[in-house]
């Protein structure tokens, strides 16, 4: 059977205008035991501020791990959104992420498609996604880091579409973050019979719930979003998100996904609960 931790995506303080160490202590006052950070390369003028959450991948790997040391807290996965059809910018941030999450502990990075380019067609776009998730499986064998695909972009937007480019590349390193926020938004099929669909390349989940005012305005017309609401306060049925994946026999973290400092508060309480046996002890 499953067993499931529980971190926090590092968006719940960026509302707050918080720096990324700032987040961490919150993280930990609030009673999380993981995190996962959002990273990029480059210097950010806002991050560097201390305004903004990312954290820059130009800094010591061993950096990000000291901060969380310093509050009892571990990193479970990297949020390395790349935009995989763009391989100048996606293949040095997704291996140099692979780096970073190898240095601190952690097992995966997370990534989607992102936006295609308006002069690619179809099967210039999964080829293009192919060359570079072939590069960045390379990098993520040899750290043994699992690169996580979501649903959050047009061909991700469906589980066929999801499990064809997780597909591009025969490699046991590139997996599936099954977000279950966007899967709802996009609208394009039932969510938990695409997560069903998908289960056996599931490693790693976004716990994102959706309120009932957003899934009115929104879904159909989007392929995802950035954060959801409190879980538990939306429209995922968790205990049904639960015994798809129960059968798995591995860990698997639910890292919420939500837009302030109280939501991620009251997420952290209702999982806890909601999982009951699924729950691994800590």
């Amino acid at each position: 059977m499953a067993k499931f931790r529980i971190a926090v995506n590092m968006e719940f303080v960026r509302s707050a205008d918080k720096g990324f160490e700032a987040g961490v202590k919150i993280a930990a006052d609030l009673g999380y035991r993981y995190i996962e950070p959002m990273v990029h390369t480059g210097w950010e003028l806002l991050s560097e501020v201390h305004y903004f959450h990312s954290y820059s991948m130009e800094q010591d790997n061993l950096l990000m791990k000291e901060l969380c040391d310093a509050q009892g807290v571990k990193v479970a996965s990297l949020s390395g959104h790349s935009p995989l059809m763009r391989p100048e910018a996606a293949v040095p941030r997704l291996t140099r992420a692979v780096e970073l999450a190898d240095a601190c502990g952690a097992r995966f990075v997370n990534t989607d498609e992102m936006v295609k380019p308006p002069w690619m067609d179809d099967a210039f776009a999964h080829e293009v996604m192919r060359y570079t998730l072939t590069r960045a499986a390379q990098c993520a064998a040899r750290h043994k880091v699992w690169l996580c695909l979501e649903p959050h972009g047009i061909y991700t937007r469906s589980s066929a579409g999801l499990l064809r480019i997780v597909r591009l590349v025969d490699s046991p390193w590139i997996q599936v973050n099954w977000d279950t926020g966007n899967a709802y938004l996009a609208g394009v099929e039932d969510p938990y019979e695409g997560l069903a669909n998908v289960r056996d390349f599931v490693y790693h989940v976004h716990a994102k719930d959706i309120s009932m005012q957003h899934s009115a305005s929104e879904r159909g017309k989007v392929t995802g979003t950035p954060v959801g609401c409190a879980c538990g306060d939306g429209v995922v049925d968790w205990q049904r998100v639960f015994g798809i994946l129960a059968p798995l026999d591995r860990e698997i973290f639910f890292s919420v996904e939500c837009g302030t400092i109280d939501q991620a508060a009251r997420s952290l309480a209702f999982l806890r609960k909601e999982m009951g046996t699924y729950l691994a002890k800590e």
